[in-house]
């Protein structure tokens, strides 16, 4: 067995993700800001890249990928509740399939040996989301990317069952990588390991419970911090260290990859937070807690320390990276 991922499985599978620790209000003494939206150019010695065109012919990859990966057959109604929220609308930007082959490619593999980790990652985000929608929860909302939450559209007993079986259905693809002899049979159940802890007590199951416990109670910065890098890092960090470990990265290296996308996953929060992308007027958020001005600072602060972790790299091969690191931070929606 591949003696890193032999490690890591002996040791139980990856641990959860340490706590971040954000700076108490009182002391922060950030310096950076946000430059203004267009001026997103890199520390000298990097080359540029056309970011739009990067992710583009990427989500294309990854679109049809998941087309072919979908069941096609029946029971209609629950192959069509997974296809509408996996597939329809193009599904936004695909910033997490994305990032799982930017990591592949940075520590040497292709964009073909990612493509199953890509597919992987965005069926466990739509299983989350499905999740999110749904009236039990904390972020309960009637309407997903302007139509409506597959639990409207389908039903609820019908969006927990697609649901679950896209969580299913996403370990069953990332073993396939192994089936078809793209990467060792070793790697790819570290990948497994890897993903099934994002997905759980490890991230996102946990993000979410401890975001409804947290209802109708003053949340903490501390507490903020905890459910977002449950309930969103995680899986940004789940995507980039699996497809570093299918490119066949060293330890090191997949240590690095999951240090920046740590901190790309709680600037994606924070920068949705300070756009005031789908915030409800009741919650808290890194805008609430820090204010405006500081909110910036952190999100700022975070592409840095992303960024750092990048430096060990082959430049022209962590380009996407960086210019990854900063859309997230300017990005809309």
């Amino acid at each position: 067995m591949d003696k890193v991922a032999c490690c890591c499985l002996q040791n139980g599978g990856p641990p959860p993700p340490s706590l971040l620790v954000p700076p108490c209000r009182r002391s922060i003494s950030f310096t950076r800001r946000i430059p203004e939206r267009g001026n997103t150019k890199l520390r000298a010695g990097f080359s540029s890249l056309d970011l739009e065109q990067y992710m583009s012919a990427n989500v294309k990859v990854v679109q049809e990928a998941l087309e072919r990966a979908l069941p096609v057959g029946q029971p209609e109604r629950l192959r069509e509740s997974m296809r509408y929220s996996v597939l329809a609308c193009g599904c936004g930007k695909r910033v997490r399939p994305v990032l799982a082959i930017a990591a592949c490619e940075l520590v040497g593999g292709s964009r073909a040996v990612a493509t199953p980790v890509a597919c992987a990652v965005e069926m466990v985000h739509a299983w989350s989301l499905i999740r999110c929608d749904m009236t039990c929860m904390s972020d309960a909302a009637a309407f997903r990317r302007d139509r409506p939450a597959n639990h409207v559209a389908f039903g609820e007993y019908t969006a927990l069952y697609s649901g679950g079986t896209l969580l299913a259905l996403a370990f069953e693809h990332l073993v396939r990588c192994a089936d078809l002899g793209a990467v060792p049979a070793e790697r790819a159940l570290w990948a497994v390991a890897e993903l099934g802890n994002a997905a759980g007590a490890g991230g996102v199951a946990a993000g979410m419970l401890a975001d409804k416990a947290s209802e109708g109670a003053p949340v903490s910065l501390a507490m903020l911090e905890y459910i977002h890098l449950h309930k969103t890092a995680r899986l940004f960090e789940a995507a980039a260290v699996c497809g570093a470990i299918v490119g066949g990265g060293t330890e090191g290296e997949i240590e690095s990859v999951r240090r920046y996308a740590r901190s790309v996953g709680v600037l994606f929060q924070v920068a949705n937070d300070v756009s005031g992308s789908g915030k409800a007027a009741d919650k808290a958020t890194y805008q609430t807690l820090l204010g405006v001005d500081q909110a910036q600072a952190y999100a700022a602060e975070l592409v840095v320390k992303a960024q750092r972790e990048l430096e060990r790299f082959n430049a022209n091969r962590a380009v996407p990276l960086h210019h990854l690191a900063s859309f997230i931070a300017y990005r809309q929606k």
